[in-house]
């Protein structure tokens, strides 16, 4: 059984989602203790159980410690990962209901699923645009954009969006078995191609998203930068607002958001997004800091290396690699300096 510990690094749920996610392709029993000791509140919160039972369901894994705010988890798959008709819903792990960032889930799932030897379709429920998650207009356009580049076939179908604290969101999404996933070379990003942008509201008026989109215009015109965002009105079962911005260039793409809160201007929230892409942009870096962390696991997967300059290196980045190094797949080399990933697998 491969021991880990929760809290190391920046011990936040990336430890748990990556161990999940290795152990159901590997098939390795894992112990992990101290879960999120890094937190204010520790302990499995409600997507985090609710990732623990999708990958438990995903390879019929027993499981030992999967409760709200455990701090230890016992995980022991009992076969390969079964691909099939599949749906999981945040809201139902505690009583209260819960807005936790389905995308969490999904990140935990979707490599060993298109790693399964056929097709699979996922159904989704919670919170798709939450705080201090990726959220689902990002995973759409940019993590799984860059996960096809590496052979991940998916197509996925956001049917209702979901806010902080309500939630209420849905995702389909449908991922295509057996694949292959090729190493990345990710050194220079190449000429800004396009900003496009979403401000989208639900149940709240249509001026709000406009304000939004005239805002990040004039913001993103006045830095020398042209963009096209569109403003909606989307269904939701309670009011949200929020912008999100995809910077694609040559090579790669980049994804900043904005969310809205009580008693913030729509134009507050248009300048969050907007500092964020411009920040990014003048770095010059190919992979923005949050993909950095993510691109790891499929790097690690992969059957050639991998190699990407970072905007800037996380503890998010750091503490992953070392939790995919304790499996066994791959090196992974930082160069703090140069700002440089490289990701060996290992070949069996």
């Amino acid at each position: 059984m491969i021991e880990i510990d929760g809290s190391y690094g920046e011990g936040g749920g990336q430890v748990l989602r990556t161990s999940l996610s290795l152990a159901a392709i590997t098939g390795a029993p894992i112990r992990i203790v101290g879960i999120r000791a890094g937190r204010k509140k520790p302990g499995l919160a409600a997507q985090h159980l609710t990732a623990v039972r999708a990958a438990a369901r995903i390879c019929h894994a027993n499981l030992r410690g999967d409760a709200l705010g455990s701090m230890m988890l016992e995980f022991v798959p009992s076969s390969s990962v079964q691909p099939g008709h599949y749906t999981f819903d945040v809201t139902e792990a505690q009583q209260s209901g819960s807005a936790g960032a389905m995308t969490l889930v999904l990140q935990t799932i979707l490599l060993p699923l298109a790693l399964a030897n056929a097709d699979s379709q996922v159904t989704l429920k919670g919170g798709t645009h939450v705080p201090f998650s990726p959220t689902m207009t990002y995973i759409e356009q940019v993590y799984l954009s860059m996960l096809h580049h590496m052979g991940v076939e998916t197509k996925a179908k956001l049917q209702a969006w979901g806010w902080y604290p309500q939630g209420g969101g849905e995702i389909h999404i449908q991922v295509s078995g057996g694949g292959l996933l090729s190493g990345i070379n990710l050194l220079e990003r190449g000429k800004l191609k396009q900003i496009r942008g979403l401000a989208v509201v639900t149940e709240l008026p249509s001026h709000i998203p406009q304000r939004m989109a005239n805002r990040a215009d004039n913001l993103l015109r006045q830095a020398g930068l042209k963009a096209v965002i569109q403003a909606l009105r989307e269904t939701g079962v309670a009011p949200g607002a929020g912008i999100f911005l995809t910077a694609e260039y040559e090579n790669s793409l980049s994804g900043f958001g904005g969310i809205g809160r009580l008693r913030i201007p729509a134009e507050k929230v248009a300048d969050i997004a907007c500092q964020q892409l411009l920040q990014f942009h003048h770095t010059g870096a190919p992979v923005d800091e949050h993909l950095a962390d993510q691109l790891l696991l499929p790097a690690a997967l992969a059957s050639q290396k991998s190699q990407y300059r970072v905007a800037e290196i996380s503890t998010h980045l750091t503490t992953n690699a070392a939790i995919i190094e304790q499996f066994g797949l791959a090196k992974v080399m930082v160069d703090e300096a140069e700002k440089i990933v490289t990701v060996m697998p290992v070949t069996k």
